[in-house]
């Protein structure tokens, strides 16, 4: 009894309730546990969320696969798919509001509404691949449904830990079978992946391929044993490994590859011991002396996902690139700037003109290290593109943040990656924090066939030296890091930070702030803001509409999202 208690009741069990409905979902399927009316509007309500998530013409193949799909998962008749695929590619999306009630007044959801949650993840992990553009519609749902977004973060993470269950009740017999396989693939794992991901990769390697029937037999736990019955099968167990990566390493070992072209450092450091069915990627922008010296070290406070990793890039460079930024900021040089910014920055001309003798005279000291950065991130970040689109992560939902430098990776790695195919699906959501790169909308519109969920672009009016190192470029460029990205697309999400960010090193010094700021969770509210979502939530959504409805227009920093959430 107990082990039927803890298979599909754990999520009712947290909520102190609705056991009938618990009892219901165990026989089969949730979704196909509902009336016909609800799941009509079940399967109607995702297709309207897809139309207005993914509009575009070279996403419709995934809204017409997705809709189809569900509509045999949820054993509705032939009959409805013409009006699916009609809401999947845009028409009646004003009634959402009314399809989401009819859905919660069906008798197994009215007291347990996060049963939905549990039945999309069911179907959205179905064949081992966790679509970006999938989690991001579950997202959506949750919050159409009025769903705490922890819901989500709860099931996955339940669906992981039941693996460690899994093995610890192991017999000693079955320990002993495994350990004899494990040992017949460990030369074909060295020659993978190399002696490093041994150390490095092994966690991981037990949640991914070298113990998929544990995933088969968790899945069975956590969505029930008529929900896992396809994952127990030899092909479901091959797909549901996918998700970790290749041969269980995932992004740990992938530090031991070649050099690849100039760049001379390029490897993952994990920021978290966790595992989680989406993970994030940390990028710094530059090393400095002291607290600050090492990659990991501003991302200290973030806890977006119990996976997360920083990527390690050039630290040559970088930490030649912080002594220079020490070196011009800390000096007489810095007062003289702070003057230039009254006259050239607030007023809006940034011109080589306007800026004192006595900067431009020590802009040798920063010019050379930047510069070659520039170069640098660049290449790295198409190289990024590459380990992304190799499935090095598995196929698992991926997040990037970066600041400065490490924000110019992201944009590049997502402009490379525009240009794949099969690139959609694998990015959930970016930030980049002080980006030095191009700040045209035109230059944006392509990292939108990418990203699935958020482009969250964080800026600084006053950031002088990012003004500074553009100073002889034309006067016409618009540069991310300074001003909103004037895209016209729900995706967009300016975010001006000047009251949190008084110059550029504020990006590394100030990076708990910036990330409440922007909405990312970090350890300290993880506890606090367990009902919302860093880029999936109520408020966020509710300042992008205050924001005159233009998904392209500047959303205010945390004071403002807070007055949102007091609305």
């Amino acid at each position: 009894m107990a082990a039927e208690e803890k298979e599909e009741g754990w999520t009712w069990k947290q909520r102190g309730g609705a056991e009938v409905a618990g009892e219901k979902a165990a026989a089969g399927l949730l979704g196909q546990q509902l009336g016909e009316p609800a799941r009509f509007a079940y399967a109607a309500l995702c297709g309207m969320s897809l139309a207005w998530l993914f509009p575009e013409e070279e996403q419709s193949s995934f809204r017409t696969g997705f809709i189809e799909a569900f509509v045999k998962w949820l054993k509705l008749p032939d009959a409805v798919l013409p009006a699916m695929r009609a809401f999947a590619g845009g028409l009646g999306g004003e009634g959402t509001e009314t399809f989401a009630q009819v859905l919660l007044k069906d008798p197994i959801l009215k007291e347990n509404p996060s049963g939905i949650t549990q039945d999309l993840l069911s179907f959205s992990l179905r064949d081992g691949s966790y679509d970006a553009r999938a989690r991001v519609l579950l997202c959506h749902i949750t919050w159409l449904l009025r769903i705490p977004l922890e819901e989500l973060e709860v099931l996955e993470e339940s669906l992981l830990e039941s693996l460690k269950d899994q093995k610890e009740e192991e017999s000693e017999t079955a320990e002993a079978s495994r350990k004899k396989k494990e040992r017949r693939r460990k030369l074909k794992r060295y020659l993978l992946i190399g002696l490093a991901s041994v150390g490095g990769g092994t966690v991981i390697g037990l949640t991914g391929g070298l113990a998929a029937p544990l995933v088969a037999a968790g899945a069975a736990t956590i969505i029930g044993s008529a929900g896992a019955a396809a994952l127990a099968s030899t092909a479901g167990i091959a797909v549901m490994a996918s998700l970790f990566g290749a041969a269980g390493a995932g992004l740990t070992g992938y530090k031991m590859k070649k050099r690849v072209g100039a760049i001379e450092e390029f490897e993952f450091l994990p920021l978290t011991e966790g595992r989680q069915l989406h993970i994030t990627i940390a990028i710094t922008g530059w090393l400095c002396a002291g607290k600050y010296g090492s990659f990991t070290a501003p991302w200290s406070s973030m806890l977006q996902s119990s996976e997360q990793y920083c990527l390690a890039w050039e630290s040559k460079y970088l930490m030649e690139l912080g002594h220079a930024l020490d070196t011009l900021l800390n000096g007489f040089v810095n007062m003289m700037a702070q003057e230039a910014l009254k006259l050239t920055v607030l007023s809006g001309i940034v011109t080589a003109l306007t800026w004192p003798t006595s900067l431009l005279t020590a802009a040798s000291v920063i010019d050379n290290p930047w510069g070659v950065c520039l170069h640098r991130s660049a290449e790295v970040g198409k190289h990024l593109a590459q380990v992304l689109l190799s499935r090095q992560q598995g196929k698992r939902p991926v997040t990037l943040i970066g600041f400065s430098l490490g924000a110019r990776v992201i944009y590049f790695c997502l402009q490379e990656m525009a240009q794949e195919k099969d690139c959609e699906g694998i990015i959930e959501d970016v930030v980049l924090l002080g980006a030095p790169v191009e700040g045209e909308a035109k230059h944006w519109k392509a990292i939108t066939r990418v990203v699935s969920g958020r482009i969250i672009n964080g800026y600084c009016r006053g950031d002088w030296l990012l003004s500074f190192v553009y100073r002889t470029s034309s006067v016409q460029i618009n540069v991310a890091g300074l001003q909103p990205v004037d895209l016209e697309d729900r995706r967009m999400v300016n975010m001006d930070l000047s009251s949190v960010v008084k110059g550029h090193l504020d990006y590394m010094k100030q990076m708990d702030t910036i990330l409440k700021a922007v909405g990312i969770k970090t350890r300290e509210c993880w506890q606090e803001e367990k009902g919302s979502s860093s880029l999936c939530n109520p408020a966020a959504r509710k300042a992008q509409q205050a924001a005159g409805s233009k998904p392209g227009g500047e959303e205010g920093t945390e004071a403002e999202q807070d007055g949102a959430d007091g609305e």
